[in-house]
């Protein structure tokens, strides 16, 4: 069984949307990272991957992306607890309202970075750099 994660990469004005996670997270504390979470259970549904990134960014920071995402790839990993992770990256588009910390316990800090400031930044894990490249060549 996986625990499937999604997450969202917004690109605006050449700055990238992306979190520092909180210290309180199970997993990757203290890092940057694009906002995202867990999909929840919904029963026989559609479209159930857009719907949870769309959530989680008006959770975490109170903005809304557009309706229309686009698949940018998926990874799997093994949390430190030995839980197996499905992440899905998704290419959004921002809609609407002022990037900010909505869930501390999720969110350290909100920021806009430059492709370049985050693939220099000591806090970037790997994957956080994979995710903003492979965005980054999904948008051209």
């Amino acid at each position: 069984m996986f625990i499937v994660n999604v997450e969202g990469a917004v690109c605006r004005e050449d700055q990238w949307l992306v979190i520092t996670r909180s210290m309180k997270e199970e997993h990757a504390g203290g890092t940057l990272s694009l906002v995202g979470g867990k999909v929840e259970v919904e029963g026989n549904t559609l479209d159930i991957l857009e719907r949870t990134v769309k959530r989680e960014f008006y959770e975490e920071i109170g903005i809304e992306i557009k309706d229309s995402v686009t698949f940018v790839y998926s990874s799997s990993f093994v949390t430190e607890d030995g839980y197996n992770v499905i992440n899905v990256v998704f290419l959004c588009e921002y809609d609407s309202g002022t990037a900010q910390r909505k869930s501390p316990d999720e969110v350290e800090a909100v920021h806009w970075m430059t492709y370049e400031e985050i693939m220099n930044h000591p806090k970037a894990p790997p994957w956080t750099k994979e995710s903003v490249k492979r965005a980054a060549a999904a948008r051209k």
